[in-house]
């Protein structure tokens, strides 16, 4: 069925008893200066009164009563290709602050509406600075939904939140696509996504997400990608100098393309609408500022308006940043050049959170929803052999923690392996080749995920079983011998022709006694001929069985252009798998004094234990 028909209709219908003002407020004439009464001249305006119902949060309960279960919507929903307008915020020290400077701008302007969800909301610098320029955004009159992972996101109370939900005493009236003032108050709705005190433990929300004034197609703003909400993401430190460790992110911002009306479904109505299913997940626990507060009035009080007061004072320590300060001015001038025409389509892992049997049932669960980046990866695979794949054309693969996975059915034989299948088409199409930019032991932040793509997936794609047997023996046998990793067989296989496999870092890291910071690699994006996809999935397992996980596919030139030259300036930033400099890089890892030298002297005890505990599909 058509998209906006399967949600907007079947939202309209259950929250068609969304009140206009609060519950027993007396808003008749000469009493409008009542805090939660609207000005005289206020507008009843059916869009925004629609949207506001679409917004508005309902428990599991009532959703219960209305046979309503966001899941199947949104796994059921004919997502639409929409036209719009992408650019690329890549992964260097600049596009790092600019992102942040992107996100404090977008929502200051914002009108109607913002929604936010992230996987990681860190109460730093950056964490209070959001939620600061959130609170102001309410006041004026903005209805703001903020959504945040239970485990990414973990606290004991969530109190900077709740005190983000008392700005909305405060708050102000919404407006219209004119500009005038609406008889809807703006509200603050904090949701805490599949609350660990409710629900299974471990599926979780990966998305990070934000959306402008989605259901306005003239002002909607939606990006997406790898960055949290935390200073690790934005090249900072907590006193506002550069920090050169930080993750190499990546996301990209999408805008509704050129001429269109406002009857057309745009990426803004979709982005909004995939939104409001995962807001109204069962799992999600909705949050309120007294909630279990057992303080009296004044210390309950005093206790939020500490938080929003260090929230204005992070955003205006962060604004005054000078760097900062130029891209702030900057603003309304990069949000309207180097765009560039695109065709996207939304892709999810929603079902995730309920679909049974994750492991054995991986290729039945990734074919029940066709809405999933594996089920759209898949038809974008079979259309391209369709067609032929021609000349010399190259996939590219940009992950922090890329697994080749194999999955087995309940009586343990396997049913799907990608390194086989990826054997296969490489050996039908001879042109063809794969290129793959990852963290190394030197740049990765998890060393669980590390000791899988050192001792499993790239073994696996580019040595023949007996070779991964000894790699895997013991460093002094495998890698640290001459005679193994300087031989004919080992020279051949690890310089495949079509193969391509490039680990970020190298000699000249601060860690090995140099002086370059190669960071920690952290986006994510496929990257075709034709076709790509960005968001916020790892593709590993964890991605692909348990996480609910989002993102866009793209057809765009210009988007592809942009992210070759990504591809490119990390893959000079790396050294090739199994090469001698890469050997190199790994020793002196090793017999360093750095942090990460225990940790990878122990990348093949590490590996073990996960293959040995059945944990790898956790990672």
């Amino acid at each position: 069925m058509q998209y906006m028909i399967a949600i907007k209709l079947i939202l309209i219908v259950l929250f068609l008893n969304a009140c206009a003002t609060a519950p027993g407020q007396d808003c008749s004439a000469g009493t409008q200066a009542l805090p939660d009464c609207p000005p005289a001249d206020a507008v009843d305006d059916a869009k925004v009164n629609a949207d506001y119902r679409l917004r508005t949060w309902r428990s599991p309960s009532e959703l219960k009563k209305f046979d309503f279960d966001p899941v199947k919507v949104g796994d059921e929903a004919s997502v639409p290709v929409n036209n719009a307008q992408v650019k690329i915020v890549g992964p260097k020290y600049e596009d790092s602050l600019s992102s942040l400077a992107i996100k404090i701008w977008l929502i200051e302007n914002a009108q109607p509406t913002i929604d936010v969800t992230y996987y990681i909301f860190h109460i730093d610098p950056v964490g209070h600075t959001m939620l600061g320029a959130l609170c102001n955004a309410v006041k004026r009159g903005v209805d703001v939904r903020l959504m945040v992972d239970s485990l990414g996101s973990f606290s004991i109370d969530h109190t900077p939140l709740r005190a983000l939900e008392t700005c909305a005493e405060d708050a102000g009236f919404m407006r219209n696509d004119m500009g005038q003032l609406t008889t809807k108050k703006a509200r603050v709705q904090v949701v805490i996504f599949n609350a660990m005190s409710k629900f299974n433990f471990n599926r979780r929300s990966h998305d990070k997400l934000l959306v402008i004034d989605g259901a306005y197609t003239d002002k909607a703003v939606v990006m997406t990608g790898g960055r949290n909400i935390s200073l690790d993401y934005y090249g900072i430190k907590e006193d506002g100098t550069k920090d050169p460790t930080a993750f190499r992110d990546l996301e990209i911002l999408l805008r509704p393309g050129l001429n269109q009306s406002d009857e057309d479904v745009t990426v803004g109505d979709v982005s909004q609408h995939y939104f409001s299913i995962v807001f109204l997940y069962k799992g999600n626990k909705r949050i309120w500022p007294n909630e279990g507060d057992e303080f009296d009035d004044g210390r309950y009080e005093d206790r939020y308006i500490k938080h929003r007061k260090k929230a204005q004072d992070s955003l205006v320590f962060i604004k005054s940043l000078p760097d900062m300060k130029k891209l702030l001015n900057h603003m309304p001038r990069f949000m309207n050049e180097d765009f560039h025409d695109s065709r996207v389509r939304l892709a999810h892992q929603l079902s995730n959170m309920t679909n049974p049997d994750v492991t054995t049932s991986a290729v039945e669960n990734v074919n029940r929803n066709p809405n999933s980046i594996m089920y759209l990866l898949g038809k974008i695979k079979e259309k391209g052999l369709r067609e032929g794949i021609k000349g010399n054309e190259t996939i590219r693969v940009v992950s922090p923690y890329l697994f080749a996975g194999v999955y087995k059915n309940e009586e343990g034989e396997v049913v799907y392996d990608d390194v086989v299948e990826v054997h296969k088409l490489l050996q039908a199409y001879p042109g063809l080749k794969l290129e793959i930019v990852t963290n190394s032991i030197l740049t990765s932040d998890n060393f669980f995920t590390q000791s899988i793509i050192d001792m499993e997936m790239a073994p696996r794609l580019l040595l023949t079983p007996e070779m991964r047997e000894i790699w895997l023996d013991d460093v002094e046998k495998g890698e640290f011998n001459p005679e193994f990793v300087e031989s004919e067989e080992w020279i051949k296989r690890i310089n495949h022709p079509q193969i391509f496999i490039y680990e970020t870092g190298g000699f000249d890291s601060v860690e090995l006694g140099g002086d370059t910071y190669y960071g920690k690699l952290h986006a994510k994006y496929i990257l075709g001929e034709n076709y790509g996809f960005v968001g916020t999935s790892n593709f590993d397992y964890r991605s692909i069985l348990y996480n609910n996980e989002m993102g866009f596919f793209y057809q765009s030139d210009g988007a592809r252009d942009d992210l070759l030259e990504v591809f490119e300036l990390l893959k000079s930033t790396s050294l090739r798998w199994g090469s001698p400099e890469w050997l190199e890089m790994r020793r002196k890892t090793m017999e360093s004094d750095s942090k990460k030298a225990g940790p990878a002297r122990r990348q093949r005890g590490t590996y073990k234990t996960i293959r040995g505990l059945g944990l790898e599909y956790l990672m």
